[in-house]
């Protein structure tokens, strides 16, 4: 089912934080600095600050006679007990909050501080916000109803809770059961081998699950940042084994979690050690090209990679690209990068080298304060408030195996994010080599989330333009993980498509078609019609020169 709206609202951003903040850090010493930058800015403006103190006295004033001169909204799952409303006293208490934040704001928007110190404000103002919600106190109703249920354990539950969080998990309240999964058991179980182990990564073959299969393979490569399961979670999830039913010859790259011994892996390391994996998936297929499949930094990491291949006249290895929620064009606005100055830059990669790495769990909090409400308040009330535990939940478990990254390519994301360098003709060289996107012709099919908060969609949609060749571009209806899985029979999955692709990413979007259904299907169609011939399925897998090894999920996955 289609149909075509003739106007529609552009969505708006869910997150102030993307992926830029996650690699470069965000320093508490920042956040304390914008602190005091406002408090000498009311001491500066006192007019403006009495007005202001005033106008919320006058607030608090017509709330605590029981008007409600605000409206909650009711997509806000903090506030979704009716008792924020019906009790006289909660409700008050919300308003009250509630007023606070619009003159806290409003104090800020007509301050005389310059643009960039009031978006940094603003930001602070919004993560002290969130934390300051009444729900995420003791008198939440919610809290209230759990303590009077269990006779009290429930606290006590909490606090046992609180307590593993700060001996085992760095402060950070658990967002997932880590008992509930294991890789190879329940999670990582579609049958395979490795065959081919360099120093770098694992190259995993699946065994075919169709009676025929396409003659060009399909190499998948995951970001370094996280492992590749999340490619093969449970089997109705499975984007691999959705390739496989399907057709599709089948492997994935296994990054190898970098320790501190591995310090100098950048970029051009892993294009090297990809390089070497397109050749070996070649030569056990026999096929004169590869399909390759990037997500995220792995799309980057593709796209390097073509572009050093077409600079050595080589491109013919590769057959088609596909990019998943990949950033080539990292210009994002972000108020949380103002905090990012030069010497922040050059600090975060001084600390990374000094260490040989940086820590996935570094990165993970960033990650968190993205969304603190659905990723850090919200476990905060389930784990320690309720006294719960919190989810058994597949993609969360993958989300929670943190890795690391190498000093190096931390480095280069963080000279990728600062200069962009994609956009230009050999703005970036790797390998010894200059990249000109444009001179990559290989057929391209890109997937982008409406509601993305990592590689927000219009940044996506920009990095599709850079690429030369036959480009498709589709947006998905989810955010940054739930774009990747969605296989069909989803009634909630729909995606927009338009073969024309408009320079401003606002004007494609109100020209194209909203479709029902996951993208999967419209993205076989589209990589079967670059796989050449069908072909009898060979059970076999490796060959003489690549032997099947370790089944998989091998044994980089699990690496801690």
């Amino acid at each position: 089912m289609r149909d075509q709206p003739a106007k529609r609202a552009l969505p708006v951003r869910s997150s102030v934080m993307n992926a830029q903040n996650a690699v470069v850090g965000l320093r508490g010493r920042d956040l304390l600095s914008t602190l005091r930058g406002l408090a000498l800015q009311g001491l500066k403006q006192p007019i403006h600050s009495a007005k202001h103190v005033a106008a919320l006295g006058g607030q608090l004033g017509r709330v605590l006679i029981g008007d409600k001169p605000f409206k909650i909204n009711p997509q806000d799952p903090r506030f979704a007990d009716p008792t924020w409303r019906d009790n006289p006293l909660y409700s008050r208490t919300l308003q009250a909050y509630m007023a606070c934040q619009k003159q806290l704001n409003s104090w800020i928007d007509e301050s005389n501080l310059d643009a960039d110190d009031r978006a940094r404000a603003r930001f602070v103002a919004t993560l002290l916000g969130d934390a300051l919600a009444p729900s995420n106190s003791l008198i939440n109703p919610q809290v209230i109803k759990e303590l009077f249920n269990t006779g009290g354990s429930s606290l006590l539950k909490g606090a046992t809770h609180l307590l593993d969080d700060l001996v085992n998990n760095d402060g950070m309240p658990s967002q997932v059961s880590k008992h509930a999964f294991e890789v190879g058991r329940n999670l990582a179980t579609t049958s395979g081998a490795v065959v081919f182990r360099s120093e770098m990564l694992e190259l995993i073959q699946y065994k075919p699950m169709s009676e025929k299969q396409y003659a060009k393979p399909l190499l998948i490569v995951p970001p370094q940042i996280n492992k590749y399961y999340i490619f093969d979670l449970s089997s109705e999830k499975s984007f691999i084994q959705y390739a496989l039913k399907n057709g599709l010859q089948t492997f994935v790259v296994s990054w190898r979690n970098p320790d501190p011994r591995h310090r100098e892996w950048g970029l051009s390391s892993y294009v090297e050690a990809l390089e070497k994996a397109i050749d070996a998936c070649r030569e056990i297929t026999g096929s004169k090209d590869v399909n390759l499949l990037g997500a995220c930094a792995g799309g980057l990491t593709i796209a390097a990679l073509q572009g050093h291949l077409q600079a050595k006249r080589q491109l013919r290895k590769v057959a088609s690209a596909t990019y998943m929620v990949s950033l080539l064009d990292s210009q994002i606005d972000s108020p949380a990068m103002l905090f990012a100055d030069e010497l922040t830059l050059e600090a975060a990669k001084r600390r990374s080298y000094q260490q040989g790495v940086l820590d996935g769990r570094d990165m993970a909090r960033v990650f968190a304060w993205m969304r603190p409400n659905d990723l850090i308040w919200n476990y905060w009330i389930n784990n320690y408030l309720l006294g719960k535990q919190p989810p058994a939940f597949d993609i969360l478990y993958w989300n929670n195996d943190n890795t690391r990254l190498p000093a190096a390519l931390h480095g280069d994301l963080i000279d990728f994010f600062k200069h962009n360098p994609l956009t230009r003709p050999r703005g970036l060289e790797v390998c010894g080599t200059p990249v000109d996107l444009q001179k990559v012709t290989v057929d391209s099919f890109s997937v982008a989330g409406i509601n993305d908060h990592i590689t927000p969609w219009d940044a996506v949609y920009r990095s599709t333009l850079l690429l030369g060749g036959n480009r498709r571009f589709i947006l998905s209806n989810s955010g940054h993980i739930q774009s990747i899985l969605n296989p069909p029979g989803n009634p909630k999955s729909n995606f927009m498509q338009s073969p024309d692709l408009a320079s401003d990413p606002r004007a494609w979007y109100h020209d194209a078609e909203h479709v029902q259904g996951s993208w999967w299907p419209v993205w076989l169609n589209w990589m079967q019609e670059r796989s050449g011939e069908q072909k009898d399925t060979l059970l076999a897998l490796g060959n003489q020169n690549y032997p099947a090894m370790e089944a998989a999920p091998g044994t980089y996955v699990h690496v801690r």
